[in-house]
């Protein structure tokens, strides 16, 4: 469909994170498009997802962004989610400020751990996401700032430091997961419109790249209208990545 956004397309890459989870906790803090990803992939192909409505409550059916569940299923007090994260019954999508080519994420501080150049939000719950749950990562500015050699603070743990799981990364360039002998960051599939060479060059380390590297998936019109009309009536998927 050639009315198909970015945003949308990145939305569709991230409910595709959640194939296959059954039910499990899906916890996309990243950002208006991995939250809209988590709720499509409720209402489409993955019913027993457990979403929230950005709260403590497990929502009985996907909540459009913004708005809080008129009716809920549970209820995910503090020490109930770290058992969640204890016991590996949760997804959680972050952002990272910086990620290097084995999945290693720094959301702490930018520059030398004496002085910082910036300081970002600390680990947070980068060390337990990545060493107990599925992790995938959000990054709706793909760059070389972002993707670098070195992290300057690991933050959540990579494949190469005893990760759980990395599964992939989505950002407004492409997709990108760690499906190579080395658990190395390959180049999955480049988003409508953008070149293999785009992505590599915004990236900050040597990436693999497939000698045939196929388009992302744009969402079918039944996701569309659900996107649209029922999760983000409002838009909010175009602020994060404009058309």
């Amino acid at each position: 469909m050639s009315d198909v956004t970015r945003a949308e397309v990145c939305a569709a890459a991230c409910a595709d994170l959640f194939r296959g989870d059954g039910e499990i906790v899906a916890a996309a803090v990243a950002g208006f498009v991995p939250m809209l990803g988590s709720r499509l992939a409720r209402a489409t192909f993955a019913p027993d997802l457990l979403t929230t409505d950005g709260g403590p409550s497990l929502s009985a059916e996907p909540v459009p962004l913004g708005s809080s569940a008129a009716v809920a299923e549970g209820w995910l007090p503090f020490r109930e989610h770290l058992w969640l994260v204890l016991n590996g019954r949760r997804h959680v999508v972050m952002g990272p400020s910086q990620i290097d080519a084995h999945g290693n994420t720094n959301i702490s501080c930018i520059g030398d751990w004496e002085r910082p150049s910036r300081q970002l939000l600390g680990v947070r719950g980068g060390p337990g996401n990545t060493l107990l749950n599925p992790t995938s990562y959000w990054a709706p500015k793909h760059s070389t700032r972002v993707f670098t050699a070195k992290v300057d603070m690991v933050s959540g743990v990579g494949w190469d430091r005893g990760a759980h799981e990395i599964r992939a990364v989505v950002t407004n360039l492409a997709v990108l997961d760690f499906d190579t002998p080395d658990k190395r960051m390959r180049l999955r599939s480049v988003h409508p419109g953008v070149r293999a060479e785009d992505v590599v060059a915004a990236t900050g380390f040597e990436l693999v790249v497939p000698e045939r590297v196929p388009e992302t998936r744009s969402p079918d019109g039944e996701e569309l209208r659900i996107m649209r009309e029922v999760l983000d009536p409002k838009g909010l998927r175009e602020r994060e990545v404009p058309s």
